[in-house]
């Protein structure tokens, strides 16, 4: 067989509007308009604090939904404290800030991910998705229309293992062992080529370019003829 793993977010899809700053600044704009705080302002008390802004570091004990969202708000409430919220209200608004990340009204395919998904099917490949990403990807994949196209999804909020940790492609390939060509497919240098050099699986770095990366497509519509 032949497999292709594929990140997800900013590969195949993305979050209209922008994803984790652009729905903690959705929530605060809506629940505080009165706060002139700025997205970039947000941002600079969110560099820390993610699961995969720590990959070396392994998260099996947050296995389920609620508990991977619960270890998130604290990184939320700050964000909020640090532009001038009092922490009653940063709290009540950090519990606001999952709903709003996961309103399938703001999700999008890139508009040649459909069409190039069924061209790698029709040409024999298995897709599977390895991503970095919330407990909720495969609700947000069977929103998109995806359902069905993936033999499976690794998802690190639910393995515990955030993409380039090895034990993230390990899983993945584990279930395939009788893959006989396999790619991975990411628009992250660091997580998604690096990560698969260390696995001894080529890559194809999408949308991103890098000057380091050796396979580059700025659209998914090209990756058919490079496989």
């Amino acid at each position: 067989m032949k497999l292709l793993l594929w990140d997800f977010d900013e590969t195949l899809g993305y979050r209209h509007g922008g994803a984790w700053m652009a729905s903690l600044y959705e929530v605060l704009r809506r629940e505080a308009p009165e706060c002139p705080a700025t997205m970039d302002e947000l941002e600079t008390f969110t560099r820390a604090g993610f699961p995969w802004h720590t990959p070396e570091v392994p998260h099996p004990h947050l296995n389920s939904a609620n508990a991977w969202w619960a270890a998130l708000e604290p990184v939320f409430v700050d964000a909020y404290l640090g532009v001038g919220l009092e922490a009653r209200r940063a709290q009540a608004m950090a519990r606001l800030v999952r709903p709003t990340y996961l309103d399938l009204a703001h999700w999008r395919l890139y508009a040649d991910a459909v069409p190039t998904l069924r061209a790698l099917a029709g040409a024999g490949w298995t897709h599977v998705i390895l991503s970095n990403h919330v407990p909720e990807l495969a609700t947000l994949v069977d929103g998109l229309g995806l359902s069905g196209v993936f033999a499976r999804i690794f998802n690190s909020a639910l393995t515990g293992y955030e993409k380039p940790h090895p034990e993230a492609y390990r899983i993945a390939l584990r279930a395939f062992p009788d893959a006989t060509a396999r790619w991975m497919i990411g628009d992250s240098y660091r997580a998604d080529v690096l990560g698969a050099a260390a696995a001894g699986i080529p890559s194809v770095l999408v949308h991103k370019p890098h000057p380091d990366a050796s396979c580059y497509a700025a659209t998914l519509a090209e990756i058919p003829g490079m496989l």
